[in-house]
């Protein structure tokens, strides 16, 4: 009796599907999380640049109040991706007899946006901040 040792070619073809699946599993999965990644790095870039605009806006005295205020971030920063912000100022909470010694709470909200593929992507963030009044803030509100 001779034992011949080997795959049969049916045994081969099944090891070679099994292996196809396999790799088309893995390729499909390492695509997703290359398109996850930099999803995930557009997405922190953004988010960061949105927190310095917000600081400008909150350290900004001279922002004007209930004007809307926008702009571009420039490419060079954004890593390519067009995306921009639109921001206004208003007055949350002031004195009803106000004076140039007294404070005044802003309110600041800035809508920031980017572009995804073809999608275009947005979020809001909205702050406080309190600050002294000037002669000019409340010349302005005597005159509404």
């Amino acid at each position: 009796m001779k034992h011949t040792r080997g795959f049969t070619l049916l045994e081969l073809l099944v090891a070679t599907t099994i292996m196809g699946l396999a790799i088309a599993g893995l390729m499909s999965g390492l695509s997703n999380s290359t398109r996850n990644a930099a999803r995930l790095r557009d997405y922190d870039r953004i988010v960061q640049l949105s927190r310095l605009r917000m600081n400008d806006l909150l350290a900004d005295m001279r922002t004007p109040r209930n004007v809307p205020l926008e702009g571009q971030f420039a490419p060079e920063i954004t890593g390519g991706l067009a995306a921009g912000w639109r921001a206004r100022v208003t007055k949350a909470e002031s004195s009803p007899q106000p004076s140039p010694s007294d404070f005044t709470l802003d309110r600041i909200q800035l809508e920031v946006w980017w572009m995804s593929g073809d999608t275009r992507r947005n979020f809001q963030l909205e702050s406080y901040r309190r600050r002294a009044l000037r002669s000019e803030d409340i010349e302005g509100e005597m005159g509404k």
